[in-house]
């Protein structure tokens, strides 16, 4: 036995010193490149003064180009810096991708050994900083890092600096999916306890507050801001049709007069009535729509790849993206990963559909702006396949000029400038065709006054990201997006002293401010259970991981759990509706039933007790049944037969339950 303890101690140790010394190695080496990559580099920018105006410098030559020139027009200023621009400078505009900061707000130049999973991964998994900004010439990045403000803008600064050392000083633009909620999902948010919390999209939508979503997103605009993010990979103007669909969060929901009010709204509030130094640019998504995905599947996955429209409804998703383009002058657009099935002259994905980017974005919508893929359309991910749907048959190559023949401006998630290189000088993509697409991008950029000022107060982040006013406000809006659904023998509000049995919740001690805590059922007047919208878990790739997708009902175990708890004494059910739950049963047994959007224990507590009074309303139906739900049509909204609970309900404690199909206008 101590021989069998003697060889296994000696193998591991044998491991950590063959661990160790590859780690080694690959630290030497990425010092090296990332050495090499910053000899690449010339000196800072100089402010200069020249015919009274004060320039940065930004190609070094010791006089004023009207691209540097804060005082010139922008189509000037556009036009100049394109001229001076190699091709390898415009092929690398063309990308965005993922970038990774250290945890000390630094570049990430080279493989770390830390606690934190996902900064190690990234520094294993992705290029160095300075490669992609010095040797690809990218200048458009998505740190998925959630860091403290300070560090968040130090990092900023970071790059903008190695940035303004490249020989023509094109700064970075920094972009972001939204932050302001309490989940992380790396294909769709990014917790970030440095910013004020807010509820979902859908909780936003269930206040029917316009005034409210401007608001938010301006708040969003000041924190992006201090830390240097000057483009929001948001709204998403999808309209949640298909009950299944694991994208429903992230939408404002099923009705499209909801959805488009509150995606202009959105919008105003990052971007101000028009595009300027102060405002973080919108990322409007996903074009034409994704909620119509057949079966409600994600179109991250070849299994939800295809977009379907047996209601022929295909012009009812686009209604919100219209008013995106028109009334809230949204200038950048992701497309959707499906493929819009028999829409087109050919049933390829958006990203490499001309029918979908050139004629009908392009030509009849009258879109001028920077149209991007969503992430990985060429090739694949460490972490994913590649979603090139419908045109799997061609090499990555084949598919950018594919895409950028559809009339594609950008690809995201990507780093491979050489193959839009290549096709140029093969002579199969014109550079005066790629002109067009970084003259759009760089479009951007002056007018976000990057080129004048691209950094940031690092002090000045932390006085601004998360402030207290901006936190009781995320707070107000998480109380008014809660949803009285039922309340039944008036079990609410509850009186002080009750005792309450908690289950589910994250800070039961919430509820003991008012009430009494009761350590079993058996002791309590009231059961209250916090729950989850049920979901199938998915596990063939990382990303997966993270999408709740497919049933809605709770199965037999958990179903019976629930039941067995709620039965006991007089009970209350909170369910966070990421999707539409499938629950008539525990609905049936329930007293009060509650949807809620994010809220703290906190918030949910002063609304039991009657501190505050309900005020939302549901962004969707609730269905009665998943056959009802399986006889959906994927892009038909409103169409669930005799749903448990209709669109526009809602309860406060002024009024009793009415049961009538409320369908308000927003």
């Amino acid at each position: 036995m101590k021989k069998t303890v003697k060889r296994i101690g000696i193998g591991l140790g044998i491991l950590l010193v063959l661990l160790l010394a590859i780690f080694l190695f690959l630290d030497l080496k990425a010092s090296l490149a990332s050495n090499k990559n910053m000899s690449l580099l010339g000196g800072e920018a100089k402010i200069l003064r020249q015919d009274g105006v004060q320039f940065r410098d930004l190609n070094k030559n010791g006089k004023l180009d009207i691209y540097e020139n804060p005082s010139a027009n922008i189509e000037s200023r556009v036009n100049d810096l394109v001229s001076q621009m190699t091709l390898e400078e415009k092929a690398g505009t063309m990308f965005i991708n993922v970038i990774g900061p250290t945890p000390d707000g630094l570049p990430m130049e080279k493989p770390l050994l830390t606690t934190n999973s996902l900064f190690m991964l990234m520094s294993f998994i992705s290029p160095a900083n300075s490669e992609l900004i010095v040797v690809k010439k990218m200048n458009n990045f998505n740190p998925i890092a959630s860091l403290d403000a300070t560090l968040m803008a130090r990092y900023n600064n970071a790059i903008q600096k190695m940035a303004e050392r490249t020989r023509l000083g094109i700064p970075i633009t920094l972009s972001s999916d939204p932050r302001h909620i309490n989940e992380f999902n790396p294909g769709t948010t990014i917790y970030t306890p440095a910013f004020s919390q807010w509820p979902t999209t859908l909780g936003l939508a269930a206040t029917r507050d316009t005034a409210l979503v401007r608001e938010f997103a301006d708040i969003a605009r000041q924190e992006y801001l201090s830390v240097g993010i000057r483009m929001a990979l948001s709204p998403m103007a999808d309209l949640a049709t298909d009950p299944r669909w694991g994208r429903i969060s992230g939408t404002f929901g099923e009705d499209e007069q909801l959805v488009s009010a509150m995606v202009k709204s959105y919008i105003l509030g990052f971007q101000g009535d028009s595009l300027s130094k102060t405002s973080v640019a919108c990322m409007v998504k996903h074009f034409p729509g994704g909620g119509a995905q057949k079966g409600g599947e994600v179109a991250h996955f070849t299994y939800g790849k295809e977009q379907v429209y047996p209601g022929k409804n295909f012009n009812y998703h686009l209604r919100p993206f219209k008013k995106a383009f028109k009334e809230a002058h949204a200038n950048q657009v992701m497309l959707n990963y499906g493929i819009p099935m028999d829409q087109t002259d050919e049933n390829v994905a958006n990203a490499f559909n001309t029918g979908i980017v050139t004629k009908l974005l392009r030509d009849s919508l009258k879109f001028n702006g920077v149209v991007c893929t969503d992430w990985t359309v060429l090739t694949e991910s460490p972490i994913n396949e590649v979603k090139a749907w419908g045109v799997e048959n061609l090499t990555p190559r084949q598919r950018a000029k594919k895409a950028v023949d559809a009339g594609v401006d950008q690809f995201g998630g990507e780093s491979a400038p050489e193959y839009i290189i290549d096709l140029v000088k093969e002579g199969k993509v014109t550079e005066e065709r790629i002109n067009t697409s970084v003259k759009r991008i760089m479009r951007e950029k002056f007018r976000l006054g990057l080129f004048d000022n691209p950094y940031v107060d690092e002090k000045r982040a932390l006085t601004t990201a998360g402030k207290e006013e901006f936190r009781e406000k995320g707070e107000l809006a998480m109380q008014k997006s809660n949803i009285l659904l039922k309340n039944t023998q008036a079990v609410l509000p509850l009186k002080p002293g009750t005792k309450i049995y908690v289950q589910g919740a994250k800070d039961a001690q919430a509820y003991g401010k008012d009430g009494v805590l009761a350590n079993t059922p058996a002791e309590a007047d009231v059961i209250l259970i916090r729950m989850n919208t049920p979901f199938d878990n998915r596990t063939n790739s990382v990303i997966e991981r993270f999408f709740h997708q497919g049933r809605l009902y709770f199965n037999e175990e958990e179903q019976r759990d629930i039941l067995s708890l709620i039965t006991q004494k007089p009970s209350i059910v909170v369910i966070n509706l990421e999707r539409p739950v499938v629950l008539p049963e525990i609905d049936n047994q329930t007293n009060a039933l509650i949807g809620e959007f994010g809220a703290s224990d906190k918030v949910m507590a002063a609304l039991l007790f009657g501190k505050v009074n309900f005020e939302g309303k549901l962004p969707f139906d609730l269905p009665s049944s998943w056959e009802a739900v399986q006889h959906q049509l994927e892009d038909v909204p409103f169409d669930s037969k005799d749903p448990l609970y209709r669109f526009g309900h809602g309860l406060s404690y002024a009024r009793p339950s009415s049961g009538l199909d409320i369908r308000p206008k927003p």
